[in-house]
């Protein structure tokens, strides 16, 4: 049984219906998965429009209620509508109706303009899902990478982190390898926060005072964790084989190796959450919306993922 995926079109201002489109027409992506859109016919067919293709052939589920939508011209019409694309979405893959959830960009200062409180895809279906705290991941073939810290100014960082905080990353980190990927044991490489990971204190004291302790709860648990690891040699190690995974604790230590290998074809999970979640690695791109300039590598890239994670996790057999 092939599964099934239902992708929506982010903020219809952006790009979304454009790589969706583009999507559609992709043989790789319709092999891997039934595709279900969410969102809006007359939305799907101007993407397809603007990328001089044809109005794809494929199941689409309309939601929300009509509005004029100008590309490039967010605001309060687009960030409603990307909302309940979302909720849409979610509810296909809570009844049973698709495997995974696949979404295109959202903008969270439209998102916010239409009266959600939430600050993006990660919040919003925490929130409709009653998950306390979401882990993410940006996975590409070669490399994975999970974040202890997200978004926030680097001098915020230190003390943001917590023994607590590394500790739930990496189990959620590990759990992950296991379901959705089909590792029996995953390797986790923990990342230091300095340079040469202290060296012995010489640079500063986090990896004393709160990876190393929480790097001691991680290997009680029955987790295999190495570090703190010096940051600048962690990635090249993982590449040649010796992890699964980076947990890095904070977010350009992470994603800049990680968008140097992937920068077309990187894709964000949501781990924690109780469904499969993927979503392109960029954001809305307003300045190309129209144009169909827009590359779908990275949508094609997630729904393939969401495809596979189904298959590892709810046991599907994949087509020959």
């Amino acid at each position: 049984m092939r599964p099934t995926v239902a992708v929506t079109l982010g903020d219809p201002a952006g790009v979304g219906p454009e790589i969706a489109a583009r999507l559609c027409h992709d043989a790789g992506s319709a092999e891997a998965a039934d595709l279900i859109i969410v969102g809006q016919k007359v939305l799907l067919e101007a993407g397809a429009a603007a990328c001089g293709l044809e109005p794809p052939q494929v199941e689409l589920v309309e939601t929300g209620q009509p509005a004029e939508i100008r590309p490039g011209r967010p605001g309060a019409a687009s960030g409603r509508l990307a909302g309940e694309f979302v909720r849409k979405a979610l509810e296909l893959v809570e009844t049973g109706q698709a495997e995974a959830m696949a979404t295109c960009p959202i903008s969270k200062e439209a998102l916010q303009a239409a009266g959600y409180s939430d600050t993006g895809h990660t919040t919003l279906l925490a929130r409709l899902t009653g998950t306390e705290r979401p882990v993410m991941m940006l996975a590409g073939d070669k490399l994975k990478v999970v974040l202890a810290t997200i978004h926030c100014p680097l001098k915020e960082v230190p003390r943001m982190l917590s023994v607590k905080g590394i500790v739930h990353t990496g189990l959620i980190a590990d759990q992950a390898m296991r379901d959705h990927f089909g590792l029996e044991r995953p390797r986790l490489a923990v990342c230091g926060l300095n340079p040469h990971a202290s060296e012995g204190g010489l640079f500063g004291s986090e990896e004393a005072e709160i990876i190393a302790p929480a790097l001691l709860e991680l290997r009680a648990a029955g987790i295999e964790a190495a570090g703190p690891l010096p940051p600048d040699t962690v990635f090249w190690r993982t590449l040649k084989g010796e992890f699964d995974v980076v947990v890095a604790m904070y977010h350009d230590q992470g994603l800049i190796p990680l968008k140097l290998l992937h920068f077309e074809d990187a894709v964000n999970v949501s781990l924690g959450l109780p469904i499969i979640r993927t979503s392109v690695d960029h954001g809305t791109a307003y300045d190309l919306a129209g144009t169909g300039k827009a590359s779908a590598a990275s949508l094609i890239a997630a729904v393939k993922m969401a495809a596979r994670m189904a298959v590892t996790t709810k046991g599907l057999e994949e087509e020959e």
